[in-house]
C-alpha cells in the first residue's frame, strides 16, 4: 500500500465506521485490513504534514520525511505496544524521520533552490493543506521560519510541536520519549533564542506606526491537559506569523 494514495473502498467495515477507534483501525491493519491504514492516515494527514514542514521548513523535504515516516509506521504496526495514544505513536515516527533528514542535511549540506521553485502550488503531495500566509506577513513568516531552523534540533521539536502546533506539554514529552521538565527547558531555551533573534519584531522596534507582528512571550508551555493527540488545537502568535505561502 502507498503512503501517498489515500483512497479507501468503502466495503471495509473499518473504512465505513467513522466511530472505529484508531487503536480499532491499526489492530486492523495488523489482521490484513487492506484499507484501514489509509483510513488511519487520513485521519491524522493535515496534523502530521504541519508538524514534518514547520520542523524541516521545506516542502519538499516535508513531504518526503512524511512518506518516509508512514512507510515505517506501515510495517512497524504489528510492533505498537499500546503504552501511548496511536496518534503519539504516530506523530514520534514523523518527528524522528524529520531529525533524521536534518542531520543527514547537516553532515551533506546541499544548496537549497530559491523559494518558489520547488513544492507544489496546491499543498502537499499527502493531501494536507498547508494555508497560504498573507503577501504582507510573507517576509516576517520566512524570518521566523529561518529563525526556527537556527535553532539546536531539540529545541526547535519541543517549540514546534508545543507554540507552533499547541500540542500540551505533557502530550509533546510522550512523543519525543523525554521528562516533561525537559521539554519545559527545551521551550524556554528556544524561546530565548527566538526573543534575541526576532526581537527587532516587536513593537516599537519597526515601523513608527506600531503596525510591526508581535513575537510569543517567554512562557512556561501549554498548560492544557493531555488527552492524546488532537485533531485541532490552540496556536500561538508564533503559529500565525510562520504561515507560509503554498
Amino acid at each position: 500500500m502507498g503512503v501517498r494514495d489515500t483512497g479507501r473502498n468503502h466495503t471495509s467495515a473499518a473504512s465505513v465506521d467513522d466511530t472505529v477507534s484508531d487503536l480499532d483501525l491499526l489492530r486492523a491493519h495488523v489482521a490484513g485490513d487492506r484499507d484501514a491504514f489509509g483510513e488511519l492516515f487520513h485521519r491524522h494527514r493535515d496534523r502530521l504534514w504541519a508538524v514534518a514542514l514547520r520542523t524541516l521548513g521545506d516542502r519538499e523535504e516535508a513531504a518526503d520525511a512524511l512518506q518516509d515516516a508512514l512507510l515505517s509506521a506501515h510495517r512497524a504496526a504489528d510492533r505498537f505496544r499500546g503504552d501511548s495514544a496511536v496518534t503519539t505513536w504516530l506523530h514520534r515516527i514523523v518527528v524522528n524521520a524529520c531529525l533524521d533528514r536534518i542531520r543527514r542535511r547537516q553532515a551533506h549540506p546541499t544548496v537549497p533552490l530559491p523559494d518558489g521553485l520547488h513544492g507544489a502550488e496546491d499543498g502537499p503531495a499527502t493531501g494536507g493543506v498547508e494555508p497560504a500566509a498573507p503577501v504582507r506577513d510573507h517576509e516576517t513568516a520566512m524570518v521566523i521560519r529561518d529563525a526556527l531552523a537556527a535553532l539546536p534540533l531539540e529545541q526547535r521539536a519541543a517549540l514546534v510541536l508545543v507554540d507552533v502546533q499547541g500540542y500540551p506539554v505533557a502530550e509533546v514529552a510522550r512523543i519525543l520519549g523525554v521528562a516533561e521538565g525537559t521539554i519545559k527547558s527545551r521551550c524556554a531555551r528556544g524561546r530565548a533564542r527566538l526573543a534575541v533573534m526576532l526581537g527587532h519584531l516587536r513593537p516599537g522596534s519597526g515601523p513608527s506606526d506600531g503596525s510591526g507582528p508581535d513575537v510569543p512571550e517567554v512562557t512556561g508551555g501549554n498548560p492544557r491537559a493531555s488527552s492524546g493527540v488532537r485533531s485541532g488545537s490552540g496556536r500561538s502568535r508564533l503559529a500565525a506569523n510562520q504561515q507560509e505561502e503554498a
